[in-house]
C-alpha cells in the first residue's frame, strides 16, 4: 500500500508584467519553500511538489515530485496570462497525478494548491474555473498587486488573498505563507487529522503583507 502523500500544486503566472523583481522573487521564493521544507521531517515524508507556470500558454515544468528530488525548474517572464488554460492543466494533473482512494487504500490527501498572479487572465478563464470546481482541493488564489483582479479569483476560489505589490519582500511573505502552510498541513497528516474546516480556516493565518479578500 502506498504511503498518503500530500500533493501541493504552485501555479505561478509568468507572463511578461512578472518580468525582473518580480520574478526573481517567485525563483527565490521556491528556493525557500524547499530549503525550509526539507528540513521538517514530516513535509520531507508527505509532501509531494508540483509547479505549473502560465504566460501565453500553461505548462506544467515539474510534475508532483518528493522534496528530495524535486529539481528547481528554470523560470522566465513573458507573454500574455492564460490562467483558464492552467486551471485547465492542473484539472488533468489532479487527476492523472494524485491517486484516488479504494475501498482498501484511501489515496493520496486532498490536494493544496496555491494560485499566483498579477494581472488580469487574457484566456477564457471561466471554462478553467469550472473544471477546477469539479475537483477536491484546497484552493487559495494569490493576487500580487492590484492589477490582478481579485473578482475573477473568488470566482475561481473562495479562498483569495491579495498582496500590495509583486515587490521581492511581498513575494517572499507569500512563500512563507506557502511554506507554513505546506508543513501545517504535512503535520495533520502524521497525525491522521482530516481537514473539516476548509478553505483558509485549514492553513495557518496569514502573515500582515496578505489582505484576505472578503
Amino acid at each position: 500500500m502506498m504511503a498518503r502523500r500530500l500533493p501541493v500544486y504552485l501555479v505561478l503566472d509568468v507572463s511578461g508584467s512578472m518580468t525582473g523583481e518580480p520574478i526573481e522573487a517567485v525563483k527565490n521564493g521556491l528556493s525557500m519553500l524547499l530549503n525550509a521544507l526539507r528540513g521538517e521531517p514530516q513535509a520531507l515524508e508527505t509532501a509531494y511538489l508540483s509547479v505549473i507556470t502560465f504566460e501565453s500558454v500553461a505548462k506544467q515544468i515539474v510534475p508532483l515530485t518528493d522534496l528530495i528530488s524535486f529539481q528547481e525548474p528554470q523560470i522566465n517572464a513573458g507573454g500574455a496570462t492564460s490562467l483558464g488554460e492552467a486551471l485547465q492543466l492542473l484539472s488533468d494533473k489532479i487527476d492523472t497525478e494524485v491517486n484516488k482512494g479504494t475501498t482498501e487504500d484511501k489515496g493520496d490527501w486532498k490536494p493544496l494548491v496555491f494560485i499566483m498572479t498579477d494581472g488580469m487572465p487574457t484566456d477564457n478563464w471561466q471554462k478553467g474555473a469550472a473544471e477546477i470546481k469539479k475537483r477536491k482541493a484546497t484552493i487559495v488564489a494569490c493576487a500580487a498587486g492590484f492589477n490582478a483582479d481579485t473578482n475573477i479569483l473568488k470566482q475561481i476560489t473562495e479562498s483569495v488573498v491579495e498582496l500590495k505589490s509583486s515587490s521581492k519582500n511581498d513575494i517572499a511573505a507569500f512563500f512563507k505563507w506557502v511554506t507554513a502552510s505546506v508543513t501545517t498541513g504535512s503535520q495533520k497528516v502524521q497525525t491522521g487529522e482530516e481537514e473539516e474546516k476548509g478553505g483558509l480556516g485549514e492553513l495557518p493565518p496569514p502573515p500582515p503583507e496578505l489582505n484576505v479578500i472578503v
